[in-house]
């Protein structure tokens, strides 16, 4: 029996991935679980396994192909007792048919190879199309038939993101003769690029030097352009006086290190203080639904909280406390400790870089004090953490005023405008600061 290896989804914003490399070949024997190819996406580089035992039968892409999630990668052979004779599409056969014109009939004897069509394929007039390819249809105005109309170089002639793309890109300005409803979008919506001059460079002027992106960071440029492009980007600022959880940090310290074997940081305390803030502020840890008007608003009960990690190349991946609510401080020191050194060596599985509800990014063990950062999408608000400096500060007493050090740290929420006023984001923020110059222990 076949059966269909498939792209996975990695993560709420993710809708392709790139092969980087096949660990397998056409014939090769492969057991449960074993990985069968590496993929990349902006966020991680990973393995795909295999759902099942048995003998690879054929692979529909080839190395350095993007492709769509739920895609069908490849066929697997399941009956170990039947005769596999593999169809020749290795990487140097998929290299060669790609020369070849798309003009022939599929033999019966091929129709089995059609991937089963997944949810994530909407039928519209003409075919099946991706919500990626629908949604940028609806954007740019692209009627049904029209849409029909653009030759596609997917699989089985299916239109991908980069056919529509040259398609509109080609197509110019000329209002067309014909009227037609755009065709409708039921899945969330997905970013549409935007074509931004091309930088003009002299490749020969002396003294440049070219490093060209790789994978990983390719996929978070064009993450990055897109997130500020779909959101309007508002930030507010608070200053935090962190001397009761410093107190807290030193009573506990020496315990803590002894029981859990590593050092008890700030990072857990604050935290601690965004979840309880995201259970004041709902909205917050919450998603937009732009796919159609009027968009929707739509909360999460439960907060996944992502911890930005820098990685060793200069690449970024954001592991996800998954229930982070339901977890105490010695919880939350644990899962954070322990998925940032596991991103660090790119041992995450997709599971603990996807689901994510609201992002901290710690950009003060660089030293820096205050910065923005970009909403990942598709969240709703970002926090940043500043360098903890100790800081002279003014002291009300009754007996007057005093100038006293303390160690102080500047929060940053970066959030959506289309949803979060500069009312409700400054109300967060200052939530946040109230539960940690409050802290009890």
């Amino acid at each position: 029996m076949l059966v269909d290896i498939i792209m996975p989804k990695m993560g709420e914003s993710i809708m392709e991935g790139t092969i980087l490399k096949w660990l397998k070949q056409p014939g090769d024997k492969v057991e449960r679980d074993e990985p069968i190819l590496e993929i990349s996406t902006d966020k991680v580089d990973t393995e795909v396994p295999s759902p099942e035992s048995g003998v690879l039968a054929e692979l529909l892409y080839k190395e350095n192909d993007t492709v769509e999630v739920g895609n069908v990668l490849a066929k697997l052979e399941t009956d170990s007792s039947a005769s596999v004779t593999p169809k020749q599409t290795s990487n140097e056969e998929l290299k060669k048919e790609e020369t070849i014109k798309e003009t022939s009939v599929p033999a019966k004897d091929e129709v089995k190879l059609t991937p089963v069509l997944k949810e994530e394929e909407i039928k519209a007039e003409g075919g099946f199309y991706s919500p990626l390819v629908l949604n940028i249809a609806k954007k740019e105005g692209v009627g049904s038939s029209e849409l029909s109309s653009i030759k596609g170089t997917g699989l089985q002639g299916r239109v991908t993101k980069k056919d529509i793309l040259e398609y509109i890109s080609k197509r110019g300005t000329a209002p067309s003769l014909k009227t037609e409803t755009a065709v409708p979008v039921k899945a969330a919506a997905a970013p549409v690029k935007k074509e931004f001059p091309k930088q003009e460079i002299n490749y020969n002027e002396e003294g440049l030097s070219v490093l060209e992106f790789d994978n990983i960071r390719q996929k978070m440029a064009e993450h990055m352009v897109e997130s500020v492009a779909i959101s309007p980007h508002v930030n507010a600022i608070a200053e935090v006086d962190l001397t009761n959880v410093e107190k807290a940090r030193k009573k506990m310290a020496a315990e803590f290190e002894a029981n859990e074997g590593f050092k008890l940081t700030y990072m857990p305390f604050i935290a601690e203080a965004v979840i309880k803030a995201l259970k004041d502020f709902p909205l917050i840890n919450s998603i937009i639904d732009d796919s159609s008007k009027p968009f929707k608003a739509i909360t999460r009960s439960k907060i996944n909280l992502g911890m930005a990690v820098a990685m060793e190349n200069g690449g970024l991946i954001v592991p996800v406390i998954k229930n982070a609510d339901g977890m105490n401080l010695v919880g939350i020191s644990r899962s954070v400790n322990d998925l940032g050194k596991r991103a660090r060596v790119k041992k995450l599985t997709l599971d603990e870089i996807q689901g994510g509800t609201f992002t901290i990014s710690n950009y003060g063990v660089f030293g820096n004090i205050i910065g923005t950062m970009v909403i990942n999408q598709p969240q709703v608000a970002i926090m940043g953490v500043g360098a903890i400096k100790k800081r002279p500060s003014v002291l009300e007493t009754p007996d007057g005023d005093f100038v006293v050090i303390k160690p102080m740290v500047y929060l940053t929420l970066s959030f959506d405008h289309r949803l979060i006023d500069g009312a409700l984001g400054g109300r967060f923020i200052m939530r946040v600061a109230h539960y940690l110059e409050n802290y009890q222990g």
